[in-house]
């Protein structure tokens, strides 16, 4: 797979499209791509909790399902999974019980990130199974549409 950061760039722009659809749906905007080993999409989603009240419907998790459902079984080895925002336990989880081969992520999240930020779950030496973890890439872009979401969600505090 091209693995340079032109093409790692071209993703993150794919995931930040979703991020900007989760935000103008009401959702926390945050979208993800998910990639087979020679750079062609599998899938792509957004965040779709509140639309479908499902508590497990980050994009991370929408786009592992449905490139389970296209290659018809649950080892995604090879692929990569590119996420504006860092994954949270649930997500790391999946993507290395799906056997990914790579995540790469935005912005970092300090609190609820499992990747690197709270837990290292992607590569923790004592699972079967361990991704290689590329972070921050266009995270002021993701960091500012998240930033934007919540302050026009949250009254101002304090006047």
């Amino acid at each position: 797979m091209g693995q340079g950061m032109d093409n790692v760039t071209r993703w993150m722009r794919w995931a930040l499209q979703e991020a900007q659809e989760a935000a103008r749906a009401g959702e926390v905007p945050v979208g993800a791509v998910l990639l087979r080993e020679d750079g062609t999409v599998l899938a792509r989603n957004r965040n779709r909790r509140e639309t479908d009240a499902d508590p497990t419907a980050h994009a991370e998790m929408l786009v592992i399902r449905e490139a389970a459902r296209q290659t018809g079984g649950w080892r995604l080895a090879g692929a990569t999974l590119v996420v504006t925002l860092e994954p949270c336990a649930m997500c790391a989880g999946a993507m290395v019980l799906s056997r990914i081969a790579r995540v790469v992520y935005g912005a970092d999240d300090p609190k609820g990130g499992a990747v690197r930020s709270l837990y290292q779950i992607a590569d923790d030496p004592r699972l079967n199974h361990r991704l290689e973890v590329v972070a921050g890439v266009l995270c002021d872009e993701a960091a500012a549409l998240l930033k934007e979401f919540f302050r026009e969600r949250r009254p101002l505090r304090g006047l």
